[in-house]
């Protein structure tokens, strides 16, 4: 089933889908996130995810909070490098609740002082947690290397110091600078028709003022530098992530992109690196890659857990898998093979309509319509070997590897 679109006259987005089911998943995604952050705001995209809930001019904290789970329901949000997600599921019936409830906390948020200094002491102990899980820090230190001294190398959730800064009047400001409706998608993926979605929506949206944004967010330059890091901590294993930054690639490549990292080191068991590192040596209890693609560049980061005596050895294979799949083409059958089990992946993700709604409100901040599943799998099955080969031999190049190591 295809996706349904419409425009707000405030350039609010609509994405929606109906399906048959008990629930809907509803959400509003505002492209918006650490990359936009000033200096002197570090961490403030992802603490305002945190004290938006805390009450607005109509609803206290518990009111807020409860609105939804007195009916069984649930609301969330998540902060990226680049967007901001708040997101809701409930019985259909209660789809106006959604609406209403996430109108009112990004539109009508008081951001009491007193709130804010509690929420400061909540997030700081988040980030002592991530601080004391080495497999989580080194993802954030890793984007530090590569990016360094540029808003996309800034961490999430900020620093101590930086976080003790954040005041109401700094809250505001991001606000109206970043939440701007021409850069904010509502997505709908429920048993609810169009029009009475669009009926809806626009009850609780059709009075918020245009606001387009003014800025351009700073590229990131494609001339990173190879760097090699260490980090002394006390651990009982060894954590590595080796990677390089990518370029912006266009929708054929990104797809070809994923697909190789998928056969490199996705979530499949049967993954090259897995096979290779931790089921032939034993040498790692996990090991993975991610390929990330953001706005104007991407990521290539490939996570190692393991005993640090055998760290050296398993970055030796990881480049030797890398070697294999810059010099030897993919048979037809493990190009086909490759195709089935990606088609798979995608089509059992999309089996959860709550990862639908996510994936395709965050595609129409990018993309004026939204490929339907039919559509990208016919795609992904035209990936030849021949593209798989000359991405391999872009991506996976030993030489252009940057490394960052946690062990004591």
């Amino acid at each position: 089933m295809t996706y349904n679109y419409k425009i707000l006259h405030n350039g609010i987005r609509i994405i929606h889908k109906q399906i048959a089911s008990a629930i809907s998943h509803a959400g509003i995604i505002v492209n918006t996130g650490t990359r936009d952050e000033y200096p002197d705001e570090a961490g403030i995209a992802h603490f305002i995810e945190h004290v938006i809930f805390k009450g607005t001019h109509k609803r206290n904290t518990y009111q807020v909070l409860s609105y939804l789970e007195n009916v069984g329901g649930d609301i969330n949000a998540y902060t990226t490098k680049e967007e901001t997600f708040f997101y809701t599921s409930a019985l259909n019936e209660y789809f106006p609740r959604c609406m209403e409830l996430l109108a009112d906390i990004l539109f009508n948020s008081t951001f009491n002082t007193k709130d804010i200094e509690k929420e400061k002491e909540v997030v700081k102990e988040e980030i002592k947690s991530c601080k004391d899980t080495p497999s989580e820090l080194i993802f954030d230190e890793f984007e530090n290397l590569i990016f360094h001294n540029h808003p996309l190398g800034t961490n999430i959730l900020g620093t101590p110091q930086s976080i003790k800064k954040i005041n109401k009047r700094k809250i505001e400001l991001f606000i109206d600078r970043t939440y701007n409706t021409n850069q904010m998608v509502i997505a709908v993926v429920g048993n609810i028709k169009f029009d009475y979605c669009v009926r809806i929506i626009e009850k609780y949206f059709f009075d918020i003022a245009p606001n387009e944004r003014s800025f351009q967010r700073l590229p990131f330059p494609q001339n990173s530098v190879v760097r090699h890091e260490k980090i002394k901590m006390y651990t009982n294993q060894a954590h590595a992530v080796i990677g390089k930054a990518l370029p912006n690639y266009n929708e054929r490549k990104n797809q070809i992109a994923t697909l190789l990292n998928n056969i490199f080191g996705g979530q499949g068991l049967n993954s090259r690196l897995n096979l290779a590192i931790r089921e032939k040596n034993g040498y790692v209890y996990n090991i993975e890659s991610t390929y990330s693609a953001l706005s104007d560049t991407g990521l290539l980061a490939i996570y190692i857990g393991a005993d640090p005596r055998n760290m050296e050895r398993c970055f030796d294979l990881v480049f030797k898998e890398m070697k294999k799949l810059r010099e030897h083409k993919l048979g037809t059958l493990q190009l086909h093979r490759a195709h089935l089990q990606f088609i798979g992946q995608i089509s059992i993700s999309y089996e959860a309509n709550l990862t639908e709604m996510l994936s395709i409100g965050k595609n129409h901040l990018i993309f004026p319509e939204v490929e339907d599943i039919i559509s990208l799998i016919q795609k992904i099955r035209t990936i030849t070997n021949t593209e798989l080969l000359d991405m391999a031999n872009e991506m996976l190049i030993e030489e252009n590897m940057s490394s960052l190591t946690i062990s004591k």
